[in-house]
């Protein structure tokens, strides 16, 4: 299959954001320069475990080269740009560091036909393959990335204290109580 591969080069704003209130959003990576704006979609534990392996990653590119990492500057809190139109949902991500350049390559790919054709085009410049959306980012707008999206992972719905699970307005059946739920008895005084 031929493949789309949607490269940006250090661009003007690379995000996670969400669509729909919590419990119903729709995270989006998104990546936009002066020419176009490309989204897609993934789920929340993508999104969190994107962010902390870049996180890992920068922690052990400063320890080895003896930098200190920058500081998130002034946080991005701005909506997703529009359109959003999802160019696809994703499947797999990859992470790299590139030496001479010193940026962060991330990518992001649509489902393959196999785990073979995955493995094989995952941070690989070939004709064939999945989609797939490719950034390089400096060290600063990956800080910032960072924090972007363990912010908008926060704004869910907060966990239960027993099992972690998102809390609902509507209720929740925890599975620690197995949906017991305790009544409590007020003394009478004795």
């Amino acid at each position: 299959m031929s493949r789309q591969l949607y490269f940006f080069d250090q661009p003007r704003r690379f995000v996670v954001g969400t669509v729909g209130q919590p419990g119903e959003r729709v995270f989006y990576l998104q990546a936009a320069d002066d020419h176009r704006i490309v989204s897609v979609a993934l789920e929340k534990a993508q999104v969190m475990v994107l962010a902390d392996r870049m996180k890992q990653l920068l922690d052990e590119v400063a320890s080895r080269s003896g930098v200190e990492l920058p500081q998130a500057v002034v946080p991005d809190t701005d909506p997703l740009e529009n359109p959003i139109d999802e160019e696809f949902r994703v499947a797999a991500m990859g992470l790299a560091y590139d030496t001479d350049s010193g940026l962060i390559m991330i990518e992001a790919q649509a489902p393959a036909d196999s785990q073979e054709a995955a493995e094989d085009s995952l941070l690989e410049d070939v004709e064939e393959g999945p989609d797939a959306l490719r950034v390089r980012l400096a060290h600063q707008a990956a800080v910032e990335f960072i924090e972007r999206a363990r912010r908008v992972v926060a704004a869910g719905r907060p966990p239960c204290p027993l099992c972690n699970e998102p809390l609902d307005p509507a209720g929740h059946v925890c599975p620690r109580s197995n949906g017991y739920r305790r009544q409590v008895r007020l003394g009478s005084g004795d």
